[in-house]
């Protein structure tokens, strides 16, 4: 409970904020706290400031790179936000972006240059950039404020201890050091002259609160690693600092110093509401609105920073920009553009809801976007050699005048789309097919081509008939090319498919990379490293391409860079790609090398693997999952045959952790732990309390489900 409150009952305003440009106030309204209510010199302090103004603010930490769940917070802070509370002028549209640079030990000048160029390529302009080490300083102020208000003190209780004590809910040593003893620590830790790990600078809050946040949290460590960008705002010389404000103490009271508006964070956030209005109502600050919107969670790969910096540093893959990264760099150097990422957040929107997004939906948003804007190609991944043995009749029959160059066809740029132009491409007595569209021995579900078989060729119009196949060398393991004839008379058969095919004499060499799922199975486990898929990215290095692709130098390396969005095209039948910065192809001397990364393909991909050869660890979990739900209902069976006074004495999950119990209302009054008898604290017999008034509430809904099934 908040012992000592900084307000008078006449002096709170009636609602926490509130402008004259909100329209719809209630769009992101979130569990009320006394304490976030502002007094009303506060509130019109702020109005003074923000006028009709809306301020919402991104604070990411830069150690690591933005990847997709940050775009759906950029999304909500930039735009989503002031659409749902009916803000319609720009000009009272505002977002800060803040770098949240307190952990010194993580973060890198790397992170904070990329977090610059995915904003910009995002196309937001925030308000303006600061730091949260441009407040140390005051931040500082304020912890000492604390202190002599006796709100604060320094412990120094090991991490061990400390998280015995949460969860104990128990007062220890050095809560009740007096202020001046505290301060004089604190200068200690300021000046280094204790050990990193051995103080802290706790704020005095609330053991008997029923949240664990309140207990007592941590304001301030020793860190002896020098500050990139804060040894300015010390006075501590040339050294900085080397103590480091945790978030928890930082990031209300940035948001207050920039006065927000709405502090928008994720759920797991949620419990941190009682300690951001606690410390900025002990500091007498003005209190912005704080809404918790549900996390991105993307179906085949990991948004845990953690884990992601793990498959960089063990080079599972090629770095941050690895298209198989969920990161906005990878994504972009996947060919992912600004609209498509931006529609996919739209699309998802700002709930309080917590599920998994299927990886399909930003793929179909992706497809639906490059559809308009791409132009077509034909391109071969694994390209086998064709000759035309009839190509001097065939182009005789296309081409009365005996062109002797060959055919030609106008191909349109976008199949739904005049306005984008055409390209021509040519047929010669050469050609390159992929090799899927070949096999050795038909099959009826088979509609490529095969020897003495008749497949349809694009754009010609005829039919491309298999007469022989030559080997490499006498194995005949490898093919070297095949021996077919055009037929486009009016007795052919009528194909069933056509095939792509890029002229040999024109063709262009190209690495064409195929990117999948980065992970196995949808919802990556505790194994994560055991369930990455080894087929993520596959790499064709002898790819041809038409030469389409050189027009108007669409693919020279000069116009190519890792902060924008390259080149995208459409390979027919293949998918949809965009130029890598790797490839180093120069227009002007018409050298260099070719690279393409396959963004998504052209329609859901539908596996065609059968039910009996499922993954073995994909197999292993389902059936671990079933095992764990049939040990939960028979958990929950037993747990129904018990009294609410009996559930904590003879419930298995609930079996050896208390020696105590009260007599009447069957509560425990002491626990267990490490063979020791401790006394219960009055904010842990309320939770368990809790915990039995919802037992006897499901025992009682159980009974009366019974007994209507009985009549």
């Amino acid at each position: 409970m908040l012992q000592e409150t900084v307000l008078g009952d006449d002096d709170v305003a009636p609602a926490p904020v509130t402008t004259s440009s909100v329209i719809n106030s209630n769009a992101l309204a979130a569990r009320d706290i006394e304490w976030a209510k502002n007094s009303i010199e506060l509130e019109k302090e702020h109005q003074q400031i923000n006028g009709n103004i809306i301020r919402t603010r991104f604070p990411p930490e830069p150690n690591g790179y933005l990847h997709m769940g940050h775009a759906k917070s950029i999304n909500m802070n930039f735009s989503l936000a002031f659409d749902k509370l009916g803000i319609t002028d720009q000009k009272n549209r505002k977002t800060i972006f803040r770098y949240d640079d307190t952990n010194p030990d993580a973060e890198s000048q790397e992170y904070i240059n990329s977090f610059v160029d995915d904003i910009k390529w995002l196309g937001f302009t925030p308000e303006r950039t600061t730091y949260s080490s441009d407040n140390f300083q005051q931040l500082y102020d304020y912890a000492i404020q604390l202190i002599k208000s006796d709100k604060a003190y320094c412990c120094d209780m090991t991490k061990i201890e400390m998280e015995t004590q949460r969860e104990l809910a128990m007062k220890r040593r050095n809560r009740n050091c007096s202020v001046e003893r505290n301060l004089e620590i604190f200068e200690k830790m300021k000046l280094g002259l204790y050990d990193e790990g051995t103080w802290t600078l706790r704020l005095k809050m609330d053991f008997t609160s029923s949240n664990p946040n309140m207990y007592d949290l941590v304001a301030y460590r020793i860190r002896y690693t020098a500050h990139p960008a804060a040894a300015h705002s010390s006075d501590n010389g040339e050294n900085g600092w080397c103590i480091y404000p945790n978030y928890d103490f930082t990031h209300g009271i940035c948001d207050s110093i920039e006065h927000i508006d709405y502090s928008i964070c994720t759920l797991e956030f949620e419990t941190r509401r009682e300690p951001y209005y606690w410390i900025l109502a002990q500091l007498n600050m003005f209190r912005p609105n704080v809404y918790e919107m549900s996390r991105l969670n993307l179906q085949y790969t990991v948004l845990s920073k953690r884990r992601l910096l793990k498959l960089v540093q063990k080079g599972i893959v090629g770095g941050w920009d690895d298209c198989r990264m969920p990161t906005l760099s990878g994504y972009r150097r996947r060919g992912f553009t600004p609209e498509i990422i931006t529609k996919f957040c739209n699309d998802l929107g700002a709930t309080r809801a917590a599920n998994v997004i299927e990886m399909e939906k930003l793929y179909s948003t992706a497809r639906i976007s490059l559809s308009t804007k791409t132009i077509r190609a034909m391109a071969v991944l694994q390209p086998i050699k064709i000759n035309i043995m009839n190509w001097i009749d065939a182009v005789k029959e296309s081409n009365e005048e005996g062109d002797k160059n060959g055919m030609t066809f106008e191909v349109q740029n976008s199949p739904t789309d005049t306005t984008m132009g055409s390209h021509t491409i040519g047929m010669t007595s050469s050609i390159y097919i992929d090799s899927t569209d070949f096999r050795l021995v038909d099959d009826t579900d088979y509609y490529g081509l095969a020897p003495n078989k008749a497949v349809g060729l694009k754009y010609y119009g005829g039919n491309l008939i298999c007469d022989e196949i030559i080997y490499e060398d006498d194995d005949r393991k490898v093919i070297k090319k095949l021996n077919c004839h055009l037929d486009n008379s009016l007795t052919r058969n009528k194909p069933k498919t056509w095939i792509s095919w890029v002229p040999a004499t024109t063709a262009i060499d190209c690495e064409i990379r195929i990117y999948n799922h980065l992970f196995t199975v949808p919802e990556p486990t505790d194994l994560w490293e055991d369930e990455i898929n080894s087929k993520s990215e596959i790499i064709y290095s002898k790819g041809k391409i038409d030469s389409s692709v050189l027009i108007n130098d669409m693919c020279c390396c000069t116009k190519i860079n890792r902060k924008q969005s390259n080149q995208a095209f459409q390979f027919e039948r293949i998918g949809y790609f965009v130029v890598d910065y790797d490839s180093t192809y120069n227009a002007t001397t018409g050298k260099g090398r070719l690279i393409f990364n396959r963004t998504v393909t052209l329609k859901e991909e539908v596996s065609k693997k059968k039910v009996t050869s499922i993954d073995k660890r994909e197999a292993d979990a389902n059936i671990a999952r079933k095992l764990k739900q049939k040990q939960d209902l028979e958990l929950k069976e037993a747990r129904m045959k018990l009294e609410p006074k009996d559930l904590f004495r003879f419930a298995d999950e609930y079996k050896g952790k208390y020696s105590k119990f009260d007599l009447e209302t069957g509560l425990p009054t002491h626990s267990i732990d490490g063979g020791d008898e401790i006394e219960l604290t009055k904010s842990a017999i309320k939770k368990l309390k809790k915990e039995q008034d919802k037992h006897a509430k499901q025992l009682k809904k159980n009974q009366a489900q019974i007994a209507a099934g009985h009549k």
